[in-house]
């Protein structure tokens, strides 16, 4: 005998299901009015955002047919979009990476999937929004609650009321524990938050907050430094974070979306000790440009100026 109850839930679902991808247009037979499928969005989509995945790693995170990714893999090669990178003697092992080409037609596309939400998301007050995201994070984490094995076991957020004083003090403790820097470097930190929030222009800038079981675990922002230049700031990883991946996915982010609004160059200060950081920036390519005497926040630092030209 089926259970009314369960009846009723299955009907509201499906309801949402109805409504919702009719909301964000995913019936249609181009998404986002462009040549591509919705798969074949999210294939370039993974291939942008990972850091060189192989097909199999993507077949298992979109759920995809390994045969119909294959092909799909074949024809973005032949309209040379991707290019494959052998990595072992093993064929099976080559990964996945955008080629100019492929930059240039996904750009258009991701632009445009967020003019989408961005239009979707300017109907609501500010507190709708928050309670619109925080529903979504809780569907998510409902129906794929991230395990100890996950890949991903933590979101990635736009800042929202609160994160800055989080920014200021994070900055402060953990500089000051694991580098002896003293308040003036907080002091700091706190002038650039509050620029941040009195200046913000969200077309040209943005922070990304890292949260894992509700608790905030890393930021990282990008702001404007002249139409052509984007600089990246207050990048921190909590050291109970580390070894997630985390700090190469915020840059990428980083990378990502200061390419999608269209600088042509992203630069950073950054001290001479932050190793961790410093080898993060040179796997995404960044270069060292400069290097100078700087007197510290308790005791002289040696600062250094890193340049990444999209």
């Amino acid at each position: 005998m089926i259970d009314n109850g369960n009846m009723s839930d299955t009907a509201a679902v499906r309801r949402f299901n109805r409504f919702y991808t009719k909301q964000i247009g995913i019936l249609r037979q181009g998404y986002l009015n462009s040549p591509y499928s919705l798969s074949e969005v999210r294939t370039l989509y993974e291939i942008a955002h990972r850091d060189r995945p192989t097909a199999s790693a993507i077949a298992k995170n979109l759920d995809l047919d390994p045969g119909y990714l294959s092909r799909m893999l074949a024809r973005f090669e032949k309209r040379r979009l991707i290019a494959r990178h052998q990595e072992s003697a093993d064929a099976r092992r080559s990964t996945l990476q955008l080629t100019a080409k492929g930059r240039a037609a996904f750009t258009p596309l991701e632009r445009a999937a967020d003019r989408s939400i961005e239009t979707l998301l300017s109907k609501l007050a500010a507190p709708q929004r928050r309670s619109l995201i925080h529903s979504m994070n809780t569907i998510e984490h409902l129906l794929d609650p991230p395990s100890a094995a996950s890949s991903d076991p933590y979101i990635i957020r736009t800042h929202q009321p609160g994160d800055m004083g989080w920014v200021i003090h994070r900055h402060g403790v953990l500089y000051a524990q694991e580098y002896g820097w003293d308040e003036r470097f907080e002091a700091e930190v706190a002038e650039i938050a509050a620029h941040f929030i009195k200046h913000f222009d969200p077309k040209r800038e943005r922070c990304w907050i890292a949260e894992k079981d509700g608790a905030i675990i890393g930021s990282i922002f990008l702001v404007r430094k002249t139409d052509r230049i984007g600089k990246l700031r207050l990048f921190l990883i909590e050291p109970s974070a580390r070894g997630l991946g985390l700090g190469n996915r915020l840059v990428t982010e980083c990378i990502r979306f200061a390419r999608q609004v269209g600088y042509r160059q992203i630069t950073l200060w950054t001290q001479s000790n932050l190793y961790a950081a410093r080898h993060i920036y040179s796997k995404h390519e960044f270069r060292r440009v400069r290097r100078e005497p700087h007197p510290g926040f308790g005791f002289p630092l040696m600062t250094e100026t890193w340049e990444l030209n999209l």
